[in-house]
């Protein structure tokens, strides 16, 4: 397994030095650096060669979703995974608009976000089950009609998607190969005419 990088963002002390001991103390896994706060971050991130950035939303300054806007222009190939308390429809969304590729809660196991890091870095963009429920349950009250252009087998990944299911999840689910998984995945969007799941989002929920 290849060495994935990463840097966290998080202003509450011991959830910060909880994560970067569990990243440091995982086979595949390095944290580089470690922030208070993204006012604090925002200089150094660029600098560094990074796989992925854990940030939370509410901190002092320059909240998680500001920074994560900024940041992307800066660091395209990066992926950004806020891991947050916030469960609600507006976070999540703004979030994702400004660049993020995941959102999960702060409640995720460590196993998990292990994980959820490596399923990211493949080409994945998690959500805690919580959250994932969330957009399916925009997503019907927008009664969205271009899902209808999908095949059962699209709807049904979708489906597992909004259930909290990993990519290698689904596979052994559906008993095909994550691979498969992924062409699925990647007919969804050119079906949909977006690029990946942020675009996604944001052509099924506008503004």
């Amino acid at each position: 397994m290849e060495n994935i990088t990463v840097a966290i963002v998080e202003d509450n002390n011991e959830i910060r030095e909880a994560m970067r001991t569990l990243i440091n103390g995982s086979n595949g896994y390095t944290c580089l650096n470690a922030y208070p706060s993204a006012t604090e971050a925002m200089d150094e991130l660029p600098k560094l060669k990074l796989d992925v950035v854990l940030m939370d939303i509410n901190m002092p300054g320059i909240s998680g979703i500001e920074a994560v806007a900024i940041l992307k222009t800066k660091m395209p190939a990066t992926h950004f995974m806020m891991v947050t308390v916030f469960d609600d429809d507006e976070n999540i969304f703004n979030a994702l608009k400004a660049g993020a590729t995941g959102y999960i809660l702060k409640r995720t196991s460590p196993a998990q976000l292990l994980d959820l890091i490596l399923e990211m870095h493949q080409g994945g963009s998690p959500m805690s089950p919580e959250i994932a429920r969330r957009v399916v349950v925009s997503l019907q009250n927008k009664k969205n009609e271009t899902i209808e252009i999908l095949t059962d087998r699209e709807k049904q990944i979708l489906d597992l998607l909004a259930k909290g299911f990993l990519y290698k999840e689904i596979a052994v689910t559906l008993e095909v190969g994550y691979e498969t998984v992924k062409k699925h995945i990647q007919n969804i969007y050119q079906k949909l005419q977006v690029q990946n799941k942020v675009e996604a989002l944001n052509k099924a929920f506008p503004k």
